[in-house]
């Protein structure tokens, strides 16, 4: 009988479909978190490109109105894959990391345009990624 109250103690990935282990539910968290901030830069730089400081001579010089799509459909896919680790999709934690690294590329590229935001979203991206990363080994050991 004790063997049974430890073993309900510990609980498993597999055992809910839907739990989820600490780190990654910090990344799922944060990628829904970086999802929901990228769709707000992108419908900004849709609606009003004036919003934006235009640089001239930026080598990744498209207009605003494209970046705007770029960042809104990122967005919505980082969100969707962070609400995906929530569900136990075992495909969500690749996909993640993928978006995440895409994301850091796109933030970095939208430096000259919004520097700070591009710096908050760079480092939520990168912390999605480590936590991720990080988050395989325990998630393993859990099971």
């Amino acid at each position: 009988m004790a063997a049974t109250g430890m073993h309900h103690g510990h609980g498993t990935a597999s055992s809910g479909g839907a739990w989820v282990s600490g780190w990654t539910g910090f990344a799922g968290v944060m990628m829904i978190f970086g999802g929901v901030m990228a769709i707000f830069q992108g419908i900004a730089a849709i609606a009003q490109d004036d919003v934006f400081v235009v640089t001239r001579d930026y080598a990744y010089n498209f207009n605003l109105t494209s970046w705007g799509w770029i960042h809104l459909v990122l967005g919505v896919l980082v969100a969707l894959a962070g609400a995906a680790l929530f569900r136990g999709a075992a495909w969500a934690r690749v996909v993640g990391v993928a978006l995440a690294g895409l994301s850091m590329i796109a933030n970095f590229m939208w430096l000259p345009y919004q520097p700070v935001w591009a710096i908050v979203l760079i480092a939520v991206d990168a912390f999605v990624i480590w936590a991720l990363c990080v988050g395989t080994g325990r998630d393993a050991r859990t099971e």
